[in-house]
């Protein structure tokens, strides 16, 4: 990863945090994307290289704005050898209860935020033949559960879309790949959106005693290095992948009975 320029949303906190230190470890290049400023500059000051470490605040709910916002971001270093898309909101509502408005502000920010600065960074990829993808998905984006109803949708979206992606470009040294977090101890939770578009405000029991975003960060590095375009972690939920495809009505009887928050 040394001297990599990589370009990393939702870094403000959680798992981007995480992978900023990571990645500045490293000797990567960065440059770190989220809405709030001061959080962006508070991450930059906690690297030990602030050099290399350029802050471009932006809002993944605005995709009008985003085409504008990669060009700022190649104009920084050039190029964009990986882009990781890590900004998002999770959801904590019933389908029925949830406001329309709420649904498509999940699908606006993990959904077409991600495939709007992915399809604005991939040709300067493909021009230079060579580049990495990463889309932070979840577990929930391999199978459904109560309360995720619009977040897993906007999930399960970029596997349709980037899989196709995937297949279309055809080229060996272009690599996409869906990180699949399960529980993973982060703000995600207090930030969710419940029905009327407020923040839950609160931590899940199961995220609070989920995965260290630092292990998760050091998992998903692992997976890009390796060429992956798929990976999994977390902890005993990471086996629901397996028993859904296998064993569909027992999962649907198993998750139904699951604590899930």
């Amino acid at each position: 990863m040394k001297h990599k320029v990589v370009w990393i949303t939702g870094a403000s906190s959680g798992i981007g945090e995480a992978l900023v230190y990571a990645f500045n470890a490293m000797g990567a290049r960065l440059i770190i994307s989220a809405r709030n400023r001061d959080e962006l500059f508070r991450v930059k000051a906690n690297c030990k290289d602030q050099i290399n470490v350029h802050v471009l605040s932006l809002d993944l709910a605005d995709g009008a704005a985003l085409p504008g916002k990669a060009e700022d971001a190649l104009r920084i270093y050039g190029n964009i050898d990986i882009l990781v898309n890590s900004g998002g909101i999770s959801q904590r509502s019933l389908a029925l209860d949830t406001d329309l408005a709420t649904e498509q502000r999940l699908m606006a920010v993990n959904f077409w935020g991600t495939v709007i600065l992915s399809k604005a960074v991939l040709p300067q990829m493909l021009a230079r033949g060579e580049g990495d993808i990463v889309c932070v998905s979840s577990l929930v984006g391999k199978f459904g559960t109560r309360f995720r109803s619009a977040y897993s949708a906007s999930k399960h979206a970029l596997h349709g879309y980037f899989d196709s992606l995937r297949i279309e470009i055809d080229n060996p040294n272009i690599h996409i790949l869906l990180a699949c977090p399960g529980f993973i101890k982060t703000n995600v939770t207090i930030n969710a959106l419940t029905a009327d578009g407020s923040a839950q405000g609160t931590m899940d029991d199961a995220q609070a005693n989920g995965m260290a975003p630092e292990l998760c960060a050091q998992e998903i590095i692992k997976a890009i290095t390796a060429k992956k375009e798929e990976v999994y972690i977390g902890g005993k939920e990471t086996k629901g992948v397996l028993l859904k495809r296998l064993f569909p009505k027992l999962f649907s009887k198993i998750i139904r009975k699951a604590k899930v928050t």
